[in-house]
C-alpha cells in the first residue's frame, strides 16, 4: 500500500466507486471535482495496486496553522485502516 496525494486524476476513480463505498448512499454528488485543485496538497489517498482504495479531503486553516478541516473521507468496504497519516 501507498500513501500520496490525492491528484485530480484520481477524481473520475473514486467517483465510480462511491456510492458502493457508503453502501449504496449517493454521495458521489457531493464530492466535487473542484475541491482537488486548490487542496490537493492536504488531501491524501491511500492505494493499492495502482487503484485508490481510501482518501481524505480537507484543508489547513490559514489562521490556526495547527488545525484543520477534514471534508470527507470515503475507503473501500474491505478496507481495514489501522493507520492513514503523513
Amino acid at each position: 500500500m501507498n500513501v500520496r496525494h490525492l491528484e485530480e486524476r484520481d477524481y473520475d476513480p473514486i467517483i465510480a466507486v462511491l456510492d458502493d463505498w457508503f453502501g449504496g448512499r449517493p454521495l458521489a454528488k457531493a464530492a466535487a471535482k473542484g475541491f482537488l485543485r486548490p487542496f490537493s496538497a492536504n488531501e491524501l489517498c491511500l492505494e493499492e495496486d495502482g487503484k485508490v482504495i481510501a482518501f481524505l479531503t480537507g484543508f489547513v486553516s490559514q489562521t490556526y496553522a495547527d488545525d484543520a478541516y477534514i471534508h470527507f473521507v470515503g475507503w473501500r468496504n474491505s478496507v481495514k485502516l489501522a493507520r492513514f497519516s503523513m
